[in-house]
């Protein structure tokens, strides 16, 4: 075996997926094939889908930890597809977009979608995208449902908002707020450092992990942060909690 072919070995085998399950949604034959393919190397399982009907019902079937998923496809399109994960399910989502299409991505994150990559696209980049919203949507998942020390020292309370920042539960009073992988990530990076603002582009760094140089649209941020909002605050026209930085990002109101 070639020196090349044993790097090529390692590099496979040092970015595995640990047996997570990825549906990979799209009309394109050509493009389910290839990402099956490289997915199925690093490790992970996969499902396939070519409409969005389809999707739905390999969703309920095969529980995918997270789905990669085209927007426009027959009979049921990416933002139906969404729709239908997003009334009982927090299940990562990353999208497929047209090129230049703006308003193809922000509505598919206004819906509930993790990111997007644009097509044609890099098949790395999009496994890089996969790796890092698994890592941080599953990171801390699977904690003991048993009360602990720890567990009472991660409960952060503001005004009527509890954060368990150990099992990545949120309260408003006493019923629970449904929050996305990344949702959660967003809010405990604000929450943890409250009164230190963040920029856009540090916030894609800390939370989806893309690198300082990747020129990208930052308004991903924007989105999740109108999402947080409008589950968090009372008055989304006035947020007391999640504030604007101006000129710089955001910033989660100081605690004391």
């Amino acid at each position: 075996m070639s020196s090349q072919t044993n790097t090529q070995t390692a590099d496979v085998k040092a970015n595995a997926g640990r047996g997570e399950k990825i549906l990979i949604v799209d009309d394109e034959a050509s493009i389910r094939r290839i990402l099956e393919t490289r997915f199925k190397m690093l490790g992970y399982e996969i499902g396939t889908a070519a409409d969005g009907e389809e999707a739905i019902e390999l969703f309920n079937k095969f529980s995918p930890d997270l789905v990669i998923l085209d927007i426009m496809m027959p009979k049921m399109d990416g933002y139906g597809v969404t729709k239908e994960i997003r009334k009982n399910h927090e299940t990562p989502i990353i999208i497929l977009t047209a090129l230049g299409d703006v308003a193809e991505r922000i509505t598919g994150l206004e819906l509930g979608a993790d990111d997007y990559v644009v097509k044609p696209f890099s098949p790395k980049e999009l496994e890089a995208r996969v790796k890092a919203i698994l890592r941080r949507t599953y990171a801390k998942n699977g904690t003991s449902s048993a009360p602990t020390t720890r567990e009472a020292n991660n409960v952060i309370m503001i005004g009527s908002i509890k954060i368990d920042t150990s099992k990545r539960q949120v309260f408003k009073k006493t019923e629970r707020v449904r929050l996305t992988g990344m949702e959660f990530s967003l809010l405990e990076l604000l929450v943890s450092n409250s009164g230190r603002p963040y920029s856009r582009s540090e916030i894609l760094q800390h939370v989806w992990s893309y690198p300082p140089d990747h020129r990208i649209d930052t308004r991903v941020v924007d989105v999740h942060i109108s999402r947080l909002r409008a589950k968090l605050e009372n008055d989304i026209s006035n947020p007391e909690l999640i504030l604007t930085a101006r000129g710089i990002g955001y910033m989660f109101q100081k605690i004391d």
